[in-house]
């Protein structure tokens, strides 16, 4: 326990003992804790209750269309970059229940599906991730019309950010000026400290309740030398970015070559399986569906992530929009990198890196904004050729 209050702007050191503590401390304010865990042969989210939970001692080793894990020669807990989930499945449900009517012999009874909201409390949020969030509220809360199911788990998520100390190898988020080091949105930052002086975390509060967290487990107060050695590891990972995006430009770059040859070139690869937008973090196009009960006596309506991969996502009467699969991967990748900027004033993609590892071709977001810029006209000309 702390001898004296902790204020905002202050923090200290933790030690693999007090890291239990918080996620004691979390569940005991009746958080559902939630982190990285060894599953299935990922590295993904799901509820912990004891830094055993933790993927200590692994790493991720990823490419374009290529995901494995292996052992670390040390025991870092989090010695990774970012596996297949992202937060977006916790506070945007990949499927949810709007509403419910039933037959109750005298009429129909409708009603909206009033599920309690968790209390989520995330550890392990990378500074992408943090920025992808906050993208998120802005589509869903920020608007002039809030998705109530989003804001209400998002209202009360408590958030213990890492500072990354090893890049992916499809990581760009330094192009992005999305990380490696958390700079807001959370309410504890970690950065983890490994040495010979033993293991622990430099831990920062970035919000009251985060401050109050702080108070109620064992820490000791922060030298120079523990705030230099956690600048150091920030730096030293900005320096293992496995890809680069040149963002100068980019919006007018997209939009202006609608008709560019790389289009033909990437339709010939993609696969049109959704895959680069079910594991982006920002991504939020959904569907709903009606179900009914053979009886008669009961129905439904389900909100489901959907795709702008999916030929039914922009059909309409007459038939698809987008009916091509060039028309489909420059719509997301336009839209991701370009027109979500006119939307949001932000751009769609944080650098995770997600889109390229788990495309099972391989086709690399940051490869293909290069090609355009290469060979691409500039000012708005565009080239000739089919929609």
């Amino acid at each position: 326990m702390a001898e004296h209050p902790i204020s905002e702007s202050e923090g200290g050191v933790i030690t693999l003992d007090a890291l239990q503590s918080l996620i004691d401390f979390l569940a005991a304010s009746h958080y559902q804790v939630l982190g990285p865990t060894v599953r299935d042969g990922a590295i993904v989210y799901d509820r912990i209750a004891r830094v055993g939970d933790l993927p200590a001692g692994w790493t991720d080793r990823q490419e374009a269309g290529r995901y494995r894990l292996e052992r670390r020669n040390d025991a870092a807990v989090f010695g990774f970059a970012v596996g297949p989930h992202s937060w977006k499945r916790f506070l945007h449900p990949p499927i949810q229940k709007l509403w419910e009517a039933s037959n109750t012999g005298q009429g129909l009874t409708i009603a909206a599906a009033d599920e309690p909201a968790p209390r989520f409390a995330f550890i392990g949020v990378r500074a992408c991730e943090i920025h992808a969030i906050a993208i998120q509220d802005r589509v869903f809360c920020d608007g002039p019309y809030t998705d109530p199911v989003y804001a209400l788990r998002r209202r009360d998520a408590f958030i213990v950010a890492v500072n990354c100390a090893q890049a992916g190898g499809t990581c760009f988020c330094v192009s992005m000026q999305t990380g490696p080091k958390a700079d807001a949105g959370f309410d504890l930052a970690l950065t983890e400290l490994l040495d010979g002086n033993g293991h622990a975390f430099l831990v920062e509060a970035g919000s009251e309740a985060g401050a109050e967290a702080l108070r109620h487990i064992p820490h000791r107060p922060a030298s120079d030398a523990h705030r230099a050695a956690a600048e150091a590891v920030v730096a030293h990972t900005a320096t293992q970015m496995g890809r680069t995006l040149e963002t100068d430009g980019i919006r007018e770059l997209l939009q202006g070559n609608p008709n560019h040859p790389r289009w033909d070139e990437v339709a010939e690869r993609c696969l049109s399986c959704g895959n680069c937008t079910m594991v982006c973090p920002t991504c939020f196009c959904t569907t709903v569906e009606d179900h009914s009960d053979l009886a008669g006596q009961s129905a439904e309506r389900i909100r489901k992530w959907d795709s702008c991969f999916t030929m039914d996502f922009s059909y309409i009467h007459g038939g698809s929009v987008r009916s091509t699969t060039r028309a489909r991967y420059r719509q997301w990748m336009t839209h991701k990198l370009a027109s979500w900027i006119d939307q949001f004033g932000t751009s769609g993609c944080v650098g995770c890196g997600r889109c390229i590892t788990w495309c099972p071709v391989g086709i690399d977001i940051t490869e293909e904004a290069a090609a355009i810029r290469a060979t691409g006209k500039a000012g708005g000309e565009e080239q000739h050729g089919g929609a």
